[in-house]
């Protein structure tokens, strides 16, 4: 089994302060800003950031559906990471200043891929695709937090 990363990032018009808050924002913001590829999204224990359980269902592919269940901690400032209790899935969030009240919001998600000819097109497509829906996803939040 290979690793398998997608990453990709986005300068916001806003504070890292605020574009953090957004994002461990589970109870409020996150649950606005998500794209059509998440679905059943719940929050199950806290809501804001560190120590939030929360479950939801990512559609990556007409086929492929993942059942997540993410326990989210705070490792350090302006980060926030959230680990699939049901597979290897990790995702780390990180905002950081980027100049003149804006902030560089970057989010890396890594997982153990399957093996053989199968794991070979996951690892080629399914970075793509995961850093399209998390495209969306930053999209979203720029329009939330800009707006403010």
């Amino acid at each position: 089994m290979a690793q398998v990363e997608a990453t990709t990032e986005r300068i916001i018009a806003a504070d890292a302060e605020t574009v953090f808050d957004a994002l461990a924002d589970y109870e409020g913001t996150r649950a606005k800003i998500l794209p059509e590829h998440f679905s059943e999204y719940e929050v199950r224990e806290g809501g804001d950031g560190e120590g939030t359980l929360v479950h939801w269902k990512l559609q990556a592919t007409s086929k492929r559906v993942r059942d997540c269940l993410l326990e989210v901690t705070e490792p350090t400032d302006g980060e926030l990471v959230e680990k699939d209790r049901n597979s290897s899935l990790v995702t780390t969030w990180r905002v950081t200043p980027a100049g003149d009240g804006a902030s560089r919001a970057v989010v890396t998600t890594v997982w153990n891929g399957a093996g053989g000819i199968g794991g070979f097109f996951e690892k080629t497509f399914a970075p793509k695709g995961l850093a399209r829906i998390y495209d969306a996803l930053l999209a979203n939040l720029a329009a939330q937090v800009e707006k403010a």
